[in-house]
């Protein structure tokens, strides 16, 4: 497919998401079943189209003036990737495969469009209903944060200690050239291709030797700053898949337990042959079978409760940049609720002097600082105590991360991470 032949595929998928309200994923997929004379990279290029213009959405319509299909990837044309005008017009020939010539007006604003007068919600490509709650977060930072968190999310790995160093593993994937992430001390970064796709990582011997796991840099860093120890007792009480269960095994040096489970067994599912490759031994998966509490026997004697809470994800845009444009105030409010019972079952598990630490993948205060505030008004033998996280990563982190009430908040323009909230909080003796 010529690149005009893409961008005119891109337009069609575009518009196909936007009017069933559909994950990008399921649009791309279909697309590609119905266009099997697409190659991979032309099925590539055209995603890297479409998540481009997911996450320069507002201002790309903002500087055409509508928010079409066709005029939201123009745009994008011009503020995520540079092309001036004339690139532009030469794609849309209209010949064959391309898209229709540009109008003079669509000239007129692919040269002198500009985002000097939008507003923060516009600048920052957020939906306008939580511009007052990034506003609280983030105050005059609001717009530049936002645009860190429109970018191109980068490929990290942690490197398993239980089975290889970070120096092995650098030697194992020299081919890929990877380097050290600014802040993991076992993680390493994987060049994109300039189609936006990493390399098959989960076909190298290392990877099947158990070597190492595709995780973000900022996923790491909240599973080191649980500060678990070999011995200690460890709840992992929304493991998903098992991304920190595996992280924390590995800290744990494979002594003591961690008891990982889901309220959704379906999420759990992966977490079996992760374990399996990882070489970690001490993780015991609950599985929830009916309305069975599987960690009710653990109650008051856990010395680290995990809780990586359900949240909107919004801390993940950079990778999922559809779903912000998908939220709705019914299900963050959801989601709140949700938080609300993870904590207090936490509260229900963690020994006397213990420790909860609180993470999400958010950059929304009511997610963050404001469950976190809920959770010590309803539970008075709690209070927070950021001196239980990782001393020596946290006193590195603290130069470099956003200010909150109650813990700690990764962002991408400050951390080269996804945005990851962490608190501490520790259960009176």
């Amino acid at each position: 497919m010529t690149p005009a032949a893409r961008l005119s595929a891109a337009i069609e998928v575009f518009s196909d998401i936007e009017a069933r309200r559909r994950p990008a994923a399921d649009g791309l997929k279909d697309w590609g079943l119905a266009h099997r004379f697409a190659g991979s990279k032309d099925r590539a290029a055209i995603a890297s189209l479409v998540y481009n213009a997911l996450r320069r959405k507002a201002s790309a319509a903002w500087i055409m003036g509508e928010a079409s299909p066709r005029a939201v990837l123009l745009g994008m044309l011009k503020l995520q990737r540079g092309l001036a005008v004339e690139a532009v017009a030469a794609l849309c020939s209209g010949e064959r495969f391309a898209p229709a010539p540009l109008t003079e007006d669509e000239r007129s604003r692919l040269t002198a469009g500009s985002l000097d007068a939008a507003p923060a919600h516009v600048a920052g490509d957020f939906p306008e209903w939580i511009d007052s709650s990034l506003a609280r977060a983030f105050g005059d930072d609001l717009v530049p944060e936002m645009q860190a968190l429109a970018t191109r999310a980068p490929l990290d790995i942690r490197a398993n200690t239980l089975k290889a160093t970070r120096e092995q593993v650098q030697d194992g994937l020299a081919h890929l050239t990877p380097v050290w992430t600014p802040h993991s001390p076992v993680g390493l970064r994987v060049a994109l291709g300039e189609d936006g796709r990493g390399p098959a990582l989960h076909s190298e011997p290392e990877f099947l030797k158990g070597w190492f796991e595709i995780q973000d840099e900022g996923s790491q860093l909240a599973a080191l700053l649980t500060a678990v120890k070999p011995g200690e007792q460890v709840v992992d009480l929304c493991a998903g898949a098992g991304g920190k269960t595996l992280a924390m095994a590995a800290l744990m040096a494979n002594k003591g337990q961690i008891h990982a489970t889901d309220t959704d067994a379906r999420r759990l599912a992966p977490i079996h042959g992760r374990l399996a490759r990882s070489g970690a031994r001490n993780v015991q998966v609950r599985t929830p079978r009916g309305r069975a509490d599987p960690v009710a026997d653990l109650d008051g004697t856990v010395d680290c409760v995990l809780v990586d809470a359900p949240c909107t994800g919004s801390g993940t845009w950079r990778r999922n940049p559809d779903s912000k444009w998908r939220l709705r105030p019914g299900s963050l409010e959801v989601r709140r609720k949700e938080q609300v019972a993870v904590l207090d079952r936490a509260a229900r598990l963690v020994r006397p002097g213990g420790r909860i630490v609180y993470v999400t993948c958010s950059v929304l205060p009511e997610e963050n600082d404001d469950a976190v505030e809920r959770a010590l008004q309803v539970h008075p033998e709690l209070r927070v105590d950021s001196s239980l996280l990782a001393p020596e990563l946290a006193t590195h982190l603290e130069v470099c991360t956003r200010p909150a009430a109650h813990g700690l908040q990764l962002m991408p323009r400050l951390t080269q991470t996804d945005a990851f909230y962490i608190a501490a909080l520790r259960r009176a003796s």
